[in-house]
């Protein structure tokens, strides 16, 4: 020890004797008993020798078990949470893989025979329309559908007679460029009547008595496939629910819906691809699509049963679209999912027009439901190609009646208007299903 630090023994420092520094601890008497200060546990710990510390709370030596076992439990939340987020993550930008397949043409529905290819439905509408949908007799005797070697057409009755009514009519131009149609248009030469008020000289129909229409459902069914659908003109008008769209009649919900048009009244608000599930299918994860995206969940019975749909502009269904020549609705089903495009007429794919499509070269769908949140094959299988034209009911004789602006309430509007419904008529080339080699 160097000698500045010597003293106690009488040694100097620095020449200098501790004794002659007036040092407190040798100068002063010691304090008396009862001024000595209590004992301070704390206190006594900071002054111990050498100056000792307390020791830290990141000091991990020091730590009890019970902060262990904190600390240990905090971090496998953690580690759960990270984990959980990575994999969710994971499942919301999964995509499935639309490898290109070759597709054959398998089957057509050439438009002179088109309707050989359906069944007439006849029982009454199961979402409550204000239609009756008559038999095929009654439909060729009323002129409600027809073909001929350049199109198909399906239409509703303009007649102003009740549903008892029968066709006297010849055949004149229906307005759509394509085939003939009833000269008997609903009293064309009459004042057409709005807000529910009988024309001149016409006798009031009863708001019981619907108006007569038609729905037709192909007699094959499919699990899978390429599905080319020519529409030429797609029927609108106040209190109009028009539809092409596939189903199991036989097994609703749990075959599943798939429509591929839909639109109500005057279909300004663009067409709605949508599906309709039983429980367990939703589209809650990456897609590739141009619409837009409504609800997620396809399940029927949610969101008054709205389905999952995908609305595409306004472009897409009614005038607009009728005025651009319509145009080519194509679907893809596959295990991958269901994906589908509307093409207007003068920008339809050359592989459509030759017959050797291929859905990868479309570009992105305008609606895109992939597998990740809903098993295709097991919630889509027999399905038949469904056409129909409704009359009011859920949908188009709901709220959304009043919000298109259509005058009196839907079921008075149609009963009393015939002439309003001239432009109430699907018209389609030929149907070509393709299927995967």
């Amino acid at each position: 020890m160097s000698s500045r630090l010597r003293g106690l023994d009488g040694d100097t420092s620095d020449g200098i004797l501790l004794a002659d520094r007036g040092h407190p601890h040798i100068d002063a008497p010691p304090p008396a008993y009862d001024q000595v200060p209590p004992w301070n546990k704390d206190a006594d710990n900071m002054a111990r020798a050498d100056g000792a510390k307390s020791p830290q709370w990141y000091s991990f030596k020091s730590w009890s078990i019970k902060t262990w076992l904190i600390i240990g439990a905090v971090i496998v939340v953690v580690i759960v949470a990270v984990v959980v987020g990575a994999v969710e993550g994971t499942k919301a930008n999964a995509y499935p893989n639309y490898k290109t397949l070759n597709y054959t043409l398998s089957e057509t529905y050439s438009t002179d025979d088109f309707f050989d290819n359906f069944d007439y439905f006849t029982d009454s509408d199961p979402t409550n329309g204000f239609v009756t949908y008559v038999s095929q007799e009654t439909a060729e005797s009323l002129n409600l559908t027809y073909a001929s070697s350049s199109s198909a057409v399906l239409r509703v009755d303009t007649s102003d007679a009740d549903s008892s009514a029968s066709s006297d009519s010849s055949s004149s131009s229906d307005g759509s460029g394509g085939s003939a149609t009833s000269s008997s248009q609903g009293n064309q030469g009459g004042q057409s009547s709005q807000g529910g008020q009988s024309a001149p000289g016409r006798t009031r129909r009863s708001t019981a008595t619907s108006r007569n229409s038609v729905r037709v459902t192909s007699k094959n069914q499919y699990d899978s496939g390429l599905f080319i659908f020519d529409v030429k003109h797609t029927p609108y008008g106040c209190g109009t629910w028009p539809a092409l769209w596939l189903t199991d009649p036989n097994n609703w919900p749990a075959h599943g819906e798939i429509d591929v048009m839909e639109a109500v009244n005057n279909g300004t608000s663009g067409n709605q691809m949508t599906l309709h599930t039983a429980s367990g299918c939703k589209m809650n994860h990456k897609r590739k699509q141009t619409g837009t995206a409504l609800y997620k969940n396809c399940y029927w019975d949610a969101n008054d049963e709205a389905g999952c749909g995908v609305k595409g502009n306004t472009s897409t269904f009614g005038e607009d679209l009728n005025t651009l020549g319509g145009g080519v609705t194509a679907v893809e089903w596959r295990p991958a999912g269901i994906r589908m495009w509307q093409f207007e007429r003068d920008s339809i794919p050359d592989d459509i027009s030759n017959s050797s499509p291929d859905p990868n070269s479309w570009g992105e769908a305008l609606a895109d439901f992939p597998n990740t949140g809903c098993d295709i094959g097991s919630h889509f299988k027999n399905q038949s190609i469904v056409i129909n034209i409704d009359l009011c009911g859920d949908w188009a004789g709901g709220s959304a009646y009043s919000s298109f602006d259509c005058p009196s309430n839907c079921t008075d509007f149609v009963a009393n208007n015939p002439s309003e419904f001239t432009k109430a008529y699907w018209e389609f080339g030929a149907f070509q299903i393709y299927q995967s080699s």
